[in-house]
């Protein structure tokens, strides 16, 4: 029943396809790849003085979702991917060899940004709108579900919350 409805939402996404909209889906999908812009975001927070917590805070909370995410999670659970289970759907990106849940790209993406929002939301606006376009665009490029990514979002936000609280309020910010 659930597969049913997330393969209807996945389906109803494909109409949106557009020779405009796909190159630009690939492009959002891959700054979130293996990481690296949050990754890069959390180095580049750490070498300015100011938002040198924020940063730390940043790499920690992607350290956790990485063991915790990918690397228990993914393979404990081994949903696989809407790609691999329907395969008339051609990819635009290369088909995934990690398992579904929770979504790596979604999880990365809300560790960082909320991170960033529990310092300063002024500066975590434009991460917060890159993250919910990175975790719309994984549903679009048919390579995760909709509980995939909110398990993603939902996981990321709990991180960056629990992290913080770990480094203690007063001293992130």
């Amino acid at each position: 029943m659930l597969y049913q409805i997330e393969f209807a939402i996945l389906y109803a996404l494909q109409s949106l396809h557009s020779p405009w909209l796909d190159p630009i889906m690939v492009r959002i999908t891959g700054l979130g790849d293996h990481g690296f812009i949050w990754i890069l975001t959390g180095i580049v927070l750490s070498s300015i003085p100011k938002t040198r917590k924020t940063g730390i805070s940043v790499l920690l909370s992607l350290a956790v979702g990485l063991l915790l995410g990918n690397m228990i999670l993914k393979n404990l659970i081994q949903r696989p991917r809407p790609c691999w289970i329907d395969t008339q759907i051609v990819l635009l990106i290369q088909n995934p060899k990690d398992y579904s849940f929770p979504s790596g790209h979604t999880l990365a993406a809300f560790e960082c940004a909320l991170s960033i929002w529990l310092c300063n939301k002024k500066l975590a606006v434009p991460f917060l709108i890159l993250a919910v376009l990175i975790s719309f665009s994984r549903m679009y490029l048919f390579v995760h579900f909709p509980t995939d990514v909110l398990g993603g979002a939902l996981l990321g936000t709990f991180i960056a919350l629990y992290v913080h609280r770990i480094i203690g309020r007063n001293s992130m910010c």
